[in-house]
């Protein structure tokens, strides 16, 4: 039968994503260089793609607040796993240039890689190296945004050809352009770091005029996908088996009703949306906004940019509050997707932004609202939870049924303010490694040993970021 080159298919047949046991065989060849023998997982120090002082000293003095002998070789494994195995520093018109690939699909995701390197923003004021990494990935991210808007992944050679998968799709596809699925928490993600960046750093630099240039465009991208002039110019459809993979009506998603929502043809994990205002996208973008219209106004004296981000958040906000709040018999929720006419989708996804991660993303704005909303996320009510002999957690349509995300324990125990939730969340990723010291992107309920991705370094710095977190905070937890 004639192979579907989608993301799935591909993590598949190349042996990253390989579901089973037998770690070594499975890898393509720029894994094995993984000294996956010895006790530390990490690439031996000459293999690694960049070292920061600051970086090595945290772990040293991170791990001895770990008393549990598993985490505490998991946080080391995975605290460090984008820089070990997943940037690529450089320059681009004498400035710091830096691509970062997810793991094991060499392109460089927005969302991805802003989520890979925020739990390293607290140590970039103590480690110049570090802090002109950062920079890079925020300069290189402003570039990718000018090629495409729409995009979601680039390649690290931005003169390279698309991703194997994307060479047919029916959309307008750009030199440099990995995928162009659009997604609206890829520019959310991107305003997150730049904002993060300069409140760890206090450093203005990488806020230039490209910068500028960029984040007016993401505005303006977000207004359009508004749809209150028409469907916009973005569409995109892909010959596959899989549903989730193409957009319906001419590949411009099902019909909206123009509310104030912004429209998005894809979820954050590169699904497609039933319908296109996708709730917890939208909620991060009312952060994403008002943090970029501090910086326009403090960094840029921009005063238009900075009022249309305003006005556009407050829109945003108020149509929420108007249509994406949904009766239950348990109460009101937050619903996963709306359309404007009336229509909700109930249900929550493991990649973030989700329901389950507002607080996270510092996007929740009703705490009550929220606690209900997780309640439902987190139980058989929500069609993409799973519960199983080997844990239980949130999937989704990407992996399918009974598959568990390990992202979604860690997101629980990052929201959570109860130890007893806190410490079966960690209980339940310890499983999920099947001893591989690593975090996967999914497993089967019932088998950890049954898992996809090998390489997946958001999933491994976020764990990460929840260990060090815990250690400064709960280090009880961790005993």
């Amino acid at each position: 039968m004639h192979q579907q080159w989608t993301r799935r298919a591909w993590l598949k047949t190349a042996g990253a994503a390989a579901i089973g046991t037998g770690l070594q065989s499975a890898m393509p060849a720029y894994l094995k260089a993984m000294d996956v023998s010895d006790e530390s997982k990490r690439p031996k120090p000459a293999d690694r793609r960049f070292r920061s002082a600051a970086v090595e000293a945290f772990i040293e003095q991170t791990r001895p607040r770990i008393g549990d002998t598993e985490l505490a070789a998991m946080f080391v494994n995975c605290f460090p796993n984008t820089l070990d195995t997943t940037v690529e520093p450089g320059q681009f018109e004498g400035k710091p240039d830096t691509a970062v690939i997810t793991g094991d699909i060499p392109a460089m995701w927005l969302r991805d890689s802003s989520a890979q390197v925020w739990p390293y923003l607290p140590l970039a004021a103590k480690d110049e190296p570090l802090r002109a990494l950062l920079e890079g990935v925020i300069r290189r991210q402003a570039r990718c945004i000018l090629i495409d808007p729409y995009a979601n992944a680039f390649m690290a050679d931005l003169n390279a050809p698309a991703l194997s998968w994307s060479l047919k799709d029916k959309t307008d596809l750009k030199r440099g352009v990995g995928e162009r699925k659009w997604e609206l928490d890829s520019l959310c993600y991107s305003i997150r770091l730049a904002h993060g960046y300069w409140k760890r750093t206090g450093d203005a630099g990488p806020f230039d005029a490209q910068w500028q240039k960029a984040m007016t465009l993401a505005v303006e991208t977000m207004t359009v996908q508004q749809r209150k002039h028409g469907l916009g110019p973005y569409h995109f459809q892909r010959e596959s088996f899989i549903a989730t993979e193409t957009l319906p009506a001419d590949g411009y998603g099902n019909p909206v009703k123009p509310v104030g929502l912004i429209a998005s043809g894809f979820r954050p994990s590169d699904d497609a949306c039933i319908f296109p205002f996708l709730v917890p996208s939208n909620l991060f973008a009312v952060t994403s906004l008002r943090q970029l219209a501090e910086m326009a106004d403090t960094i840029l004296h921009d005063a238009a940019l900075a009022n249309r981000a305003h006005a556009l958040a407050a829109e945003v906000e108020s149509a929420l509050q108007q249509h994406a709040i949904a009766q239950t018999p348990e109460g009101t929720i937050w619903a996963y997707e709306v359309d404007g006419f009336g229509s909700q989708l109930l249900m929550d996804d493991a990649n973030v932004p989700s329901l389950l991660g507002l607080p996270y993303l510092a996007s929740s704005p009703d705490p009550a609202l929220y606690e209900r909303t997780r309640s439902f996320v987190w139980s058989e009510r929500n069609p993409w939870f799973f519960r199983g002999t080997a844990g239980e957690g949130i999937g989704g349509p990407h992996e399918g049924e009974d598959m568990i995300w390990p992202m979604s324990q860690t997101v629980y125990a990052l929201t959570s303010s109860s130890d007893a939730e806190i410490r079966k969340a960690l209980a339940m990723i310890k499983v999920s490694s099947a001893g591989s010291g690593f975090i996967h992107e999914s497993y089967f309920k019932d088998d950890p040993k049954k898992f996809t991705r090998v390489w997946f370094a958001w999933a491994n710095t976020l764990f990460g970021e929840l260990v060090a977190t815990l250690a400064a905070t709960k280090p009880e937890l961790l005993r």
